[in-house]
Parts: structure tokens; sequence; C-alpha cells
């Protein structure tokens, strides 16, 4: 991701929702370092936002209904949340929740894209979003997974306006002149039953030695530690709850 602060169009956020919120805690800390802190308010949740000295980088859910998967969640920046809602639904996605505000913070809803990846919305007022981009812990990089590549692509620049940087073997997504993610098309390596989704890669200072600390601290390595042709060094991991994540080394991103 080149971008480094929070963009309209682009990526803000990114939000774990968990099975085992303690379990997370110390599954993140230890991985990435991050500072976890809950919100104490009833009403709150639970709601856990994670930190990286003083910029809040990502946050840590509990479930809020039974038939939320354990997942991460990627929130993409949005001036106008019920505008863009309606957006959503014109262009062939659903809106499975809101807009609804979050204290003073902000509007946010959750929506599908028509290939069934989830996805939120968030409308800043006091909270735009990670402080932090890039750096080793926090969020570098946004890719969608989906079977209906070219279904996609219609849908996100019709809803964000984002631009296509495209070849055959990979395309980037792009706000201000700027990529932030990617599209894999899944094929039939991927199990019938993962859905199309949206996943988050974290910057790390060494991709290795994080899949090894992963797998120590009860987590999954799903794919090993691959240096991509002109491209950065990846993982993708799966913590202990299983919720599925990216790791990539700090400085790629270009």
């Amino acid at each position: 991701m080149k971008l480094d602060k929070p963009v309209t169009g682009g990526p803000c956020w990114a939000e774990l929702g968990t099975s085992d919120l303690e379990a997370a805690k110390r599954f993140y800390t230890r991985l990435f370092g991050w500072r976890p802190e809950t919100d104490p308010r009833q009403e709150a949740g639970g709601y856990t936002v994670a930190h990286l000295g003083d910029a809040a980088v990502a946050a840590l859910t509990p479930l809020y209904q039974p038939s939320q998967p354990v997942a991460w969640n990627v929130s993409f920046a949005v001036s106008d949340a019920d505008a863009t809602a309606r957006e959503v639904t014109a262009a062939g996605g659903t809106v499975l929740l809101g807009p609804m505000d979050v204290f003073d913070v902000g509007r946010f809803a959750v929506a599908a894209d028509p290939t069934g990846a989830v996805f939120q919305l968030w409308q800043a007022r006091s909270f735009p979003g990670a402080g932090l981009f890039n750096e080793p812990g926090a969020l570098g990089w946004v890719e969608l997974l989906t079977r209906e590549p070219e279904r996609a692509v219609d849908f996100y620049t019709t809803v964000f306006g984002w631009s296509i940087d495209g070849s055959e073997q990979y395309t980037q997504w792009g706000v201000g002149g700027e990529d932030f993610g990617g599209m894999v098309t899944m094929d039939d390596k991927f199990p019938h039953e993962v859905p199309a989704h949206w996943l988050p890669y974290f910057a790390v200072a060494d991709v290795d030695a994080t899949a090894a600390d992963a797998t120590q601290a009860g987590g999954t390595v799903l794919m090993e530690p691959t240096s991509v042709p002109d491209g950065p060094r990846i993982a993708v991991l799966r913590d202990p709850q299983a919720a599925v994540f990216g790791v990539y080394r700090a400085g790629d991103e270009g």
C-alpha cells in the first residue's frame, strides 16, 4: 500500500471478529507487538483497538451474532455512508448492516459485493481510521479473492471509482494515483466452501520469522513465505481461531 493515511475510497481500517477475544489479543500482541485497549463501556461490546505506539492500527472484537464468521474485515473510507450504501445496492451489491452511527466517532455499514465478498464502509467523524500504514505491524495491502473477477471490477470501479492496473498475473486497485490492493481469481485450488473475501496484509520486518512465530503461537501457515517475482515477500497465515490474514515485508510496497 502506497497510501500513508486514510483517503476517501481507500482502505482505512482492518477489524477482526473473533470467537476468543483474549486469545486473539495474546496472539497478535506476540506477532505484531500490538498494545490492545478494550473499550470499558458496556455498549461498546468489548471493542478493542490495537496500537503501535500512540497510533491505532486495527481492531479486535467479539462475534456479535451467531451467524458472524471468525474473520478479518476491511473498511473503506467514504464521505457519505448512506449515499455509498445506496450505490452498493444499485451496483448489484447488498447492504448487510446499517448505515448506523458509532458513538461520535463515525458512521458505518457492512456490505457484500455481487460476488459475495463482505467489506465495511466508514464515514469518519472523530476517528479517521488507522494512524499508521506500511510500518511493521500496520496494514500494508488489501486483496480481494473472488471467483468472478470481471463482475468485481465492474462493481468496485462503479462504487468507489478505483483505477485498475491489470496484468495476466495480477490486478491492482488504486485510488488517487496510488495502488493499495489487488485481486486474485479463486481457482480449483481453493476449497469450494471458501467464499469470496477481502484479505488484509500486515507489514512485518521479517516474513519468515513472523510465520514461524505464528506457528509457535498456535497459528497455521497456509501459504509458506514466498518471494513474488518483481514483488514482495509474502505469506498467508491463520490465527488459532481460524481468521486468515497475510503478511509481507515492510519496504516492499514500492
